[in-house]
């Protein structure tokens, strides 16, 4: 399981003394673990439910390096891009926008969507071909631009 993945490479940080890596793994196994007894009954987290997790925790570091470089923390900033990095190698590869559009442009072939009072249907479609491999706001996008 990629939980387990995260904590072996954990240990290896801790072992050659890679600050970096300790923090962010640790931040995200605390993430997970966060998740997991989130709601009304404890669960255990499946490799698509730690791989969201992860990507919220993406999300949530590039709006506070943002945040650094609109503040003038240009250090701070460098620090939340580096652990971006590594939590970005245990998610699966982005969609280039070329790509993107190509499963668009089929989707929209397939299904023949045409107005915007396709939007919701055509986004679940696009969704569920983009497989958590594009940001949701540029498939909305594209989408969108498709529609109009």
């Amino acid at each position: 399981m990629l939980i387990d993945q995260i904590r072996a490479d954990l240990t290896a940080a801790m072992k050659a003394r890679d600050t970096l890596r300790q923090r962010t793994l640790r931040s995200a196994i605390a993430a997970v673990q966060e998740a997991q007894v989130a709601g009304d009954a404890a669960t255990t987290l499946d490799d698509d439910g730690v791989q969201a997790v992860l990507k919220s925790q993406v999300k949530r570091r590039i709006d506070a390096a943002e945040a650094f470089e609109a503040g003038g923390a240009t250090d701070r900033a460098a620090d939340e891009r580096a652990e971006i990095g590594v939590l970005e190698a245990y998610l699966p590869a982005a969609l280039t926008s070329d790509e993107l559009e190509a499963i668009v442009s089929d989707v929209f072939a397939t299904h023949g969507f045409a107005s915007k009072a396709d939007m919701g249907t055509a986004m679940k479609a696009v969704n569920t071909e983009v497989a958590g491999r594009a940001d949701g706001r540029a498939v909305a996008d594209l989408v969108k631009s498709r529609l109009a």
